[in-house]
């Protein structure tokens, strides 16, 4: 009887596939992470209860009523597209080097009017910007 003997052989294991599997997750990860974005625009919110505070210049008052539509200092704006509003706010801060922006929105404003108004006074360089409120019946 001719028994063979068999030698055991190392197993040989490719490195390759496995430095490209963790190559893709570490590009994965590096991509799909979040990382800490700071807002362009610096936002005052004002307290519903707490008085106004009044400044020598005169603001410029942005008024969105409930279907979007845009008005500038109680004067309606042609549309409701960006580059009119644009123009209209340019035109508005012409006369003023560092001009406030209120902006007065409906209750039911569309979310995308009052982020377009916000996202042109960025641009335009308006830094500083007040979102207007109406006191609340509970508050004192």
């Amino acid at each position: 009887m001719n028994l063979r003997q068999f030698r055991k052989e190392d197993p040989d294991v490719s490195l390759t596939p496995l430095i490209d599997v963790v190559f893709l997750l570490l590009i994965f990860f590096m991509v799909s992470t979040s990382f800490n974005r700071e807002s362009e625009i610096s936002v005052d919110l004002p307290e519903a209860n707490v008085e106004t505070v009044e400044t020598d210049d005169k603001p410029i008052e942005l008024t969105i009523n409930e279907q979007g539509v845009y008005f500038i200092n109680q004067r309606r704006v042609v549309n409701t597209q960006r580059i009119t509003l644009v123009k209209a706010l340019r035109i508005a801060t012409s006369e003023n080097d560092a001009p406030a922006l209120i902006i007065s929105a409906d209750a039911k404003t569309p979310h995308q009017a009052v982020i377009t108004a916000m996202d042109v006074a960025r641009q335009l360089g308006i830094l500083r910007l007040s979102i207007a409120t109406k006191e609340s019946a509970g508050s004192n």
